[in-house]
């Protein structure tokens, strides 16, 4: 059995897994609007098994949200206390994403009627880390103060214990990081979408002794090489929207490069998965990547990645990528 490596989470102090575990998959099929924006293929038995067995391999850091599923992913874990100990397990959720019935996101009332519920189907008293879910506060900002001021109070409350900030893109963050104080940040990261340092927001993780957690870091799953043609997903998978699935050149391209990833990284069990999870981490020394695990054959895959790679050959992962 493959020791999983840990990290301190930035000023929370907690060690959690370097590659922690995601459940935007357990939500299953989602539109919001005319756009699919959830996962087909979930299995709720398989995913219960993966929860119970990524618990006993070390990976104890579980990312959820309230509208995965639209409440399902939540209560899923919330199912497997009788088997894994609730205080083993450091869970984060999030609040936001959708506007719960009002015509702006981030209404008092629906973060905390939303911060009820998510309680409720995680079946816990306390979450460890509450992230607002993306960096959209209205036109001129205006509902940014009282959903950051919601959230302290919930943490003064024991409701909370950390806050997180989260969106897909870094500037987004960057423009609210100073004034939100988060203890951690949730990013959308991988080698070839990646405004880290670019960003600035590397440089105040470090400078401000932030966690990070980088989402989507295999792309969807597009960068493991593993589809031989265009792919046509269901309606409701947010693959669908990602236009490298629909060209057969960018299929090729990642078959390719995965190739020489297996050539390169050979002793390792999964090499490919080793390189690219590797690669995020090598300039992130209180970062960890939140990694889809539905099954139990992903959850062991991921158990044996998350060293980190040297630079040289995270610089060599990213140009064996590049478009």
């Amino acid at each position: 059995m493959f020791a999983m490596r840990t990290v301190r989470l930035g000023r929370t102090g907690v060690q959690v897994p370097a590659v922690s575990l995601g459940t935007w998959g357990h939500g299953g099929p989602r539109l919001s609007g005319a756009a699919s924006v959830g996962w087909s293929g979930n299995d709720d038995e398989l995913a219960r098994q993966s929860l119970v067995l990524a618990a006993r391999l070390g990976i104890t850091h579980w990312d959820t949200a309230d509208v995965y599923g639209d409440g399902h992913a939540e209560q899923l874990i919330g199912t497997v206390w009788e088997t894994v100990p609730r205080d083993s397990i450091f869970l984060a959720t999030k609040v936001g994403w959708d506007r719960g019935g009002y015509s702006h996101y981030y209404h008092p009332r629906m973060i905390r009627a939303r911060l009820e519920r998510s309680l409720r189907n995680l079946a816990t008293e306390a979450i460890d880390l509450y992230y607002l879910h993306h960096c959209d506060f209205g036109e001129h900002d205006e509902y940014f103060d009282d959903a950051i001021a919601l959230l302290r109070r919930f943490r003064d409350d024991g409701k909370i214990r950390f806050i997180g900030l989260s969106d897909w893109k870094e500037q987004r963050i960057m423009r609210f990081i100073q004034r939100a104080d988060p203890d951690v940040v949730q990013p959308y990261r991988n080698v070839i979408d990646d405004g880290y340092e670019g960003s600035g927001l590397r440089q105040w993780v470090d400078a401000n002794d932030l966690g990070v957690a980088f989402f989507s870091p295999l792309k969807h799953g597009l960068l493991l090489g593993k589809y031989d043609a265009p792919q046509d997903f269901p309606v409701g998978d947010v693959r669908r929207e990602i236009a490298e699935f629909h060209d057969p050149d960018a299929i090729e391209r990642m078959r390719e490069a995965a190739g020489m990833l297996r050539a390169r990284f050979r002793d390792e069990a999964e090499p490919v998965l080793y390189a690219l999870v590797g690669a995020l981490l090598a300039d992130a020394p209180t970062g960890c990547v939140l990694l889809g695990q539905r099954t139990p054959k992903q959850v062991e895959a991921a158990s044996r990645a998350g060293a980190p790679l040297s630079a040289e050959e995270a610089e060599w992962v990213r140009k064996v990528y590049a478009p």
